[in-house]
């Protein structure tokens, strides 16, 4: 992700040359990864499914995700790869390409999340997931598997934890920067596969210094995020917030057709807290003739 050190440290508070596009896996040659993998962590350890997502900001009930990287990981090597972009059916703010260097045009064509995830879930298999501060990269891709009535229990190996247990602690944590302390030349730093490579360098890195020490540490831990499937808006409920938008003259940069029940409604009391109800008798009559 092109998020600047801050933006990685207040993420983690709350909670390529050869990218393949759309989804789909690409197999590729083991690459030169170090020639001896650490032995001294659990086998299971060793095979994971490194991924990092770029997202317009850090709440998975109100934003959305814009990219996707993943690259699965057996016993250290590096043996396929899944990358995309998301289109999140709304403009993205200035801070959001700000941060991720990801412009509208980068994902006006893409694909919507709900056509991608079936694909994400069986790259992945039965494998833990590996990041840093995976939990919120799991939040956001568990939310949108429910929304398709997919299962995504998932172990998690959380790198940021790493850190925080043998780094320093006068020293960063954020991915950048424990790159940094550890030697670790970032390939095509702030986007999301190059990011989920990183994620997936450090912690064999944190692995060769550390796994015979505490090798309990490095195993996979259950990732816990609990959501209910999000049910789509009524057409009532988009016919309501239409009418709202005309009443107060609101040009709202969502596509409201892709909204859930939830967001409209979050997004409908937003607006009559901010600018009040409709109070002009016949407005909708008004509307409908017009």
């Amino acid at each position: 992700m092109e998020h600047r050190a801050e933006y990685r440290e207040h993420r983690a508070e709350h909670m390529e040359q050869m990218e393949h596009r759309a989804g789909h896996a690409e197999q590729m040659e083991h690459r030169a990864e170090p020639a001896e993998q650490s032995r001294t962590v659990p086998p299971q350890a060793q095979s994971y499914i490194a991924v990092d997502l770029e997202t317009t900001g850090l709440n998975p009930k109100l934003d959305k995700i814009i990219e996707i990287g993943a690259i699965r990981v057996e016993q250290g090597q590096e043996m396929a790869r899944f990358h995309t972009m998301v289109n999140p059916r709304r403009p993205l703010e200035e801070r959001v390409t700000a941060l991720t260097g990801i412009t509208d045009q980068m994902v006006e064509n893409a694909p919507d999340i709900g056509d991608i995830i079936p694909g994400l879930v069986d790259f992945c298999g039965n494998l833990p997931l590996l990041g840093h501060h995976i939990i919120f990269d799991y939040s956001f891709l568990k939310r949108a598997a429910v929304n398709e009535r997919l299962g995504f229990e998932r172990s998690g190996i959380d790198t940021l934890k790493l850190c925080r247990r043998w780094m320093p602690p006068e020293e960063k944590k954020n991915l950048e920067a424990a790159c940094a302390w550890f030697g670790i030349l970032r390939e095509s730093a702030h986007r999301a596969l190059s990011d989920a490579r990183d994620a997936h360098r450090l912690y064999q890195a944190l692995a060769e210094r550390w796994g015979e020490a505490e090798p309990e540490t490095f195993a996979p831990k259950p990732l816990i995020y609990k959501v209910k499937r999000e049910q789509p808006a009524s057409k009532k409920q988009k016919e309501d917030l239409r009418y709202l938008l005309k009443y107060h003259k609101i040009d709202l940069p969502v596509q409201i057709d892709f909204l859930s029940r939830n967001e409209v409604s979050r997004l409908t009391d937003k607006i009559i807290s901010q600018y009040g109800r409709i109070r002009t008798a016949g407005f909708r009559q008004q509307i409908e003739k017009r």
